[in-house]
């Protein structure tokens, strides 16, 4: 994978139309935004293309909404497919109710509360009431220099997802140059994200170059000992990731659910905690290649074990090779959180991706809590790799000791997969 990408600082942009593909899918309750620092994040891109004089085009997408604007509320042909299905006098009912719902998700889907929060934060932002279509267009034609407008919710459109070319047309349309700085969409070949740059000059904004600078460095040139975090519930979501860190880290460390099917691998008794039966033989070779390459790969040996998977379930520490019948492990144990503070100590690189047991819950939150805090105090490179460890180290207080927390779960994991992503591939090379 090529990380040297050109940014917004290497191209010009004075008088020129810029589309900028933003992170703002952000959660709302009640009408009011809970979280911004997606659109916080993506202000510094925006801030930096008006100073320059450039005419910015904003689009994102929120959410998965029913596809509303493809010319007409209409449905889509997977829906007209499952309705003609039917018997005939339940079809015009269900067309009505797939109708309503579009209509339903104009509203509740839309960007104009964006739009709103971007202008509250002094970024003066004009809404289209569509994407490509005419007020769209009415809009993008008469933007002045350093001003600003947002498109509506691009998924409106079925075509986004398909990437369709005629869509991804239209969008580039626009606009002259096409930044994307979206790395939570950027393994994703949609039309904003990548199809775009098929028909204009595409570079990277500053949330993108960060994720390529500190991510890309940690994997091709890290500085050592290089030690790989790994959590979550399933070796199946991580495969391609521990295949790729075992060449590159000095200490793989495993938490999570999918440390019991490891540990299932080799013989011991795991009662009823997680386990997926089809991955035993590829977990033992995992821990094979590990070792044959020097590399200190780790499982707990303690872990903190419940009668239910419930907040409040009965629970107690035990040994890792002892997992009684009826019994499940949801943490790691004191003893484990000792060994892994002690690897994570002294470490030159951190890159952590999955809580080590389940989190939200207090009783099962002490190994990922010492976790988070080992990585806080290592004083080594810390990448924090989205999704539930960059929740878990904002909610324990740590954002702030971190080197960086990807803004992207899924793009991140596959980043640290050695994936190409869609969405930076698509950029021009420096």
């Amino acid at each position: 994978m090529n990380y040297n990408k050109k940014s917004v600082e290497d191209i010009d942009v004075a008088g020129k139309k810029v589309l900028v593909r933003c992170d703002f899918n952000v959660p709302v309750k009640d009408g009011v935004i809970t979280d911004d620092k997606r659109i916080v994040g993506a202000m510094k891109t925006i801030e930096y293309l008006v100073a320059q004089g450039a005419k910015v085009i904003l689009c994102s997408h929120m959410g998965r909404p029913h596809n509303v604007l493809d010319a007409e509320l209409k449905l889509d042909k997977k829906e007209k497919k499952k309705i003609a299905e039917l018997p005939a006098e339940e079809q015009e009912a269900a067309t009505a109710a797939a109708l309503e719902k579009g209509k339903k998700d104009i509203t509740k889907l839309s960007l104009k509360i964006v739009a709103d929060d971007l202008t509250k934060k002094g970024i003066p932002v004009t809404l289209a009431a569509d994407v490509i279509g005419p007020d769209a267009q009415a809009k993008a034609a008469a933007l002045k220099n350093g001003e600003v407008m947002l498109l509506e919710n691009v998924r409106f459109h079925a075509a986004e997802e398909k990437n369709d070319p005629d869509f991804a047309k239209a969008l580039a349309s626009l606009a002259e140059i096409y930044v994307n700085d979206a790395f939570g969409t950027a393994h994703r070949a949609h039309g904003s994200t990548a199809g775009v740059a098929d028909y204009l000059p595409a570079v990277c904004g500053y949330l993108i170059q960060k994720e390529i600078d500190v991510m890309g460095k940690a994997l091709e040139d890290p500085k050592r000992p290089f030690v790989a975090i790994l959590g979550g519930a399933k070796v199946s979501d991580k495969i391609g990731v521990i295949q790729n860190l075992i060449e590159k880290v000095d200490t793989l460390i495993i938490g999570g659910g999918m440390a019991y099917t490891f540990f299932r691998a080799f013989g011991n008794s795991i009662g009823t905690s997680l386990c997926e039966e089809d991955k035993l033989d590829l977990a033992r070779e995992l821990v094979e290649k590990a070792r044959a390459k020097g590399v200190n790969f780790l499982l707990p040996v303690d872990n903190v074990i419940a009668r239910e998977y419930k907040e409040d379930s009965t629970f107690m520490r035990i040994y890792s090779d002892s997992i009684p019948d009826g019994w499940m492990g949801l943490d790691i144990g004191e003893k484990t959180q000792e060994l892994y503070s002690k690897s994570i100590c002294g470490a030159g690189t951190v890159v952590w991706n999955g809580p080590m047991g389940v989190s939200e819950w207090e009783n099962f939150a002490g190994g990922t809590r010492a976790v988070a805090k080992a990585v806080a105090e290592s004083g080594a490179i810390s990448i924090i790799g989205g999704g539930d460890s960059a929740a878990a180290v904002e909610q324990l207080g740590y954002a702030d000791k971190m080197t960086h927390i990807s803004t992207g779960g899924g793009a991140s994991l596959e980043f640290l997969e050695g994936i190409e992503l869609p969405g930076i591939a698509c950029l021009l090379d420096k």
